[in-house]
């Protein structure tokens, strides 16, 4: 079936119709921006800063090796949950920690009330491995009154200080 013939639009109308095809395509592309820069502003928002560890002290463990007897002072961090994974991630780009050329991204250290390093770790794999974190010292040493951790995460070089945690229960 052939379409019946209309009749030929005057010069005022054919303007019309294109300025109205014009405006369509231009609030079309108007939304399609608007869209795209939408999803871009939303995956390129900047992540809120992550807070500072929370450290308490969960334990005091008593043990021998080598013929002396320890004390390990075990700690948690009680916000460890709001680090996100890649942080422990391994990182064999950034410089080793000793022989291990896979540590992992954040090294976390203990130091005590003065700033003096305890001990420290460099392998931890996830956040939930800040949990089990410790030091120790040799039985009848007396321990500082205070301690805190460092987070170094070495990829972004940011640190995050937490708290002064007691060394007694």
């Amino acid at each position: 079936m052939r379409a019946a013939p209309t009749a030929p639009k005057t010069p005022e109308e054919l303007t019309k119709m294109r300025l109205r095809s014009l405006w369509t395509v231009r609030a079309l592309l108007a939304c399609l921006a608007l869209f795209c820069l939408a999803g871009h502003t939303a995956s390129t928002a900047p992540r809120p800063p992550l807070p500072n560890p929370v450290l308490y002290l969960k334990l005091l463990e008593y043990y021998s090796t080598g013929g002396k007897d320890y004390v390990r002072y075990r700690y948690g961090v009680f916000n460890s949950s709001e680090y996100p994974a890649e942080m422990f991630a391994a990182a064999p780009n950034l410089p080793p920690c000793g022989k291990n050329a896979s540590a992992s991204r954040t090294w976390v250290d203990i130091y005590d009330q003065s700033g003096k390093r305890l001990y420290g770790f460099c392998a931890l794999s996830k956040p939930d491995d800040l949990n089990s974190i410790w030091f120790a010292l040799e039985e009848g040493v007396v321990p500082p009154s205070y301690v805190y951790i460092e987070l170094n995460d070495r990829a972004t070089n940011t640190k995050y200080k937490s708290n002064l945690a007691e060394t007694t229960p």
